[in-house]
């Protein structure tokens, strides 16, 4: 457990990670971890329905939620600080004994499809899945989290159950705490009320995706006003080393107003209304992608204008004035986002599941200020040099001018 001890906060937030999403499914489980996050919200044997779950934490003003990701599933709850012990209780209580009531895996079964179905008809995220898919081929790490339409239209109880049963055990569970709250009665609640089993229980490590060894397009035909498109390329994992060079490379690139993206292509070109690059890091590999919402008469063009961008952070070292303000930027966003309880929760809880150990803020900072220009060109010419992937949705009969585009 990592407890942070916030004496001039109102709240107080925990957060219980478990090192489990769905990167550890195999095509047959595809979603479960998913699946199991909306049940587990459903009842217990103390709070048989959601109406119970939901009126003990919000009934003092708190929130309660969680998330799936790839190679994570987090439960948290925030409420003020006096109710500190009903967050944990609730918490417990769902993770540990939730009834998994066969009623409540049917009518969630369609929940689900229909959000699926919801995101296929939202392109600008629907876009990113079809941009993964092409990262991480024939790969967990490629299928949305919430599994295919087939996967959870088959998944059963006794699949449920046996997926919780391996993965929801103490050896895979992290618990952060953060806000104003008493740090040795928190560890003897924690250690007194959670009933999770202990030992692994047949789960098998994530195996790494396959080398990528050309570009490629894949274009979605659609009779969209606007077109949609991702492109990127594979990059680094949270565990490297020049993690926070790859940080600074896309916070020059496409975070903000202030990027290159934002002012050449959408200010001084006119070519997107929305255009940025992100990152997505995971233990062993990563991807950095650039999202561009555009008029299709323009999509062309707003592609290589792109590529012209990626292109210059190989060409030459960003200068030492770009670089202090993506410096500043990233400080900032790291310091606003530790302001609340629930951020320093996630915070420790993130990086002592995924990372292994716990480095403050100021270890965090010194770590991006000592950053060089010539570290974010070295990185690169080094991610940049990979095979690019394109995913476009939009009204386009053929993919012929963004395989050009990205030398596929």
């Amino acid at each position: 457990m990592v407890i942070e001890h916030m004496p001039e906060r109102h709240s107080a937030s925990v957060v219980l990670m478990f090192a489990g999403g769905s990167r550890l499914e195999d095509e047959r489980l595809a979603g479960v971890s998913h699946f199991i996050e909306h049940l587990y919200f459903k009842g217990t044997e103390r709070r048989p329905s959601s109406k119970e779950i939901a009126d003990a934490i919000e009934g003092v003003g708190g929130f309660i939620n969680a998330s799936t990701d790839k190679e994570l599933t987090a439960y948290w709850a925030r409420v003020p600080s006096e109710h500190m012990d009903l967050g944990l209780d609730v918490l417990f209580d769902i993770v540990a004994n939730s009834r998994l009531d066969p009623a409540d895996v049917e009518r969630e079964r369609m929940v689900i499809l229909e959000e699926l179905r919801m995101y296929q008809d939202q392109p600008q995220d629907y876009v990113q899945n079809l941009f993964e898919e092409l990262i991480w081929p024939d790969h967990p790490l490629g299928r949305d989290i919430a599994g295919t339409e087939e996967s959870v239209s088959r998944l059963n109880r006794e699949d449920i159950l046996e997926y919780a049963d391996a993965h929801y055990r103490l050896p895979n569970l992290v618990i952060g705490a953060a806000g104003s709250l008493d740090e040795e009665r928190t560890v003897v609640e924690v250690r007194q009320s959670l009933s999770l089993r202990s030992g692994l229980n047949g789960t098998t490590p994530a195996l790494s995706p396959a080398q990528l060894t050309s570009p490629r397009v894949l274009v979605r035909r659609r009779d969209t006003e606007q077109a949609h498109i991702c492109l990127g390329a594979r990059a680094l994992s949270y565990m490297h080393p020049d993690r926070h060079a790859l940080d600074l490379l896309n916070t020059v690139l496409g975070e903000g107003m202030s990027s290159r993206l934002f002012l050449n292509i959408r200010e001084r070109l006119g070519l997107a209304y929305d255009v940025h690059s992100f990152t997505q890091k995971h233990r062993d590999t990563g991807y950095v992608g650039v999202y561009i919402g555009v008029d299709p008469k323009k999509a062309v063009d707003a592609v290589n204008a792109v590529m012209g961008e990626l292109r210059s952070l190989t060409e030459s070292e960003i200068a030492p004035e770009e670089l202090a303000r993506a410096k500043e930027f990233t400080k900032g966003r790291l310091r606003l986002e530790l302001e609340t309880t629930n951020g320093v929760a996630f915070w420790l809880t993130y990086q002592e599941l995924l990372l292994g150990g716990i480095k403050t803020i100021d270890e965090e900072l010194a770590l991006v200020e000592a950053v060089t220009s010539a570290d974010v060109k070295r990185v690169a010419d080094d991610v940049l040099s990979a095979p690019l992937q394109m995913a476009v949705i939009g009204p386009f009969a053929r993919d012929s001018a963004f395989r050009l585009a990205i030398g596929a």
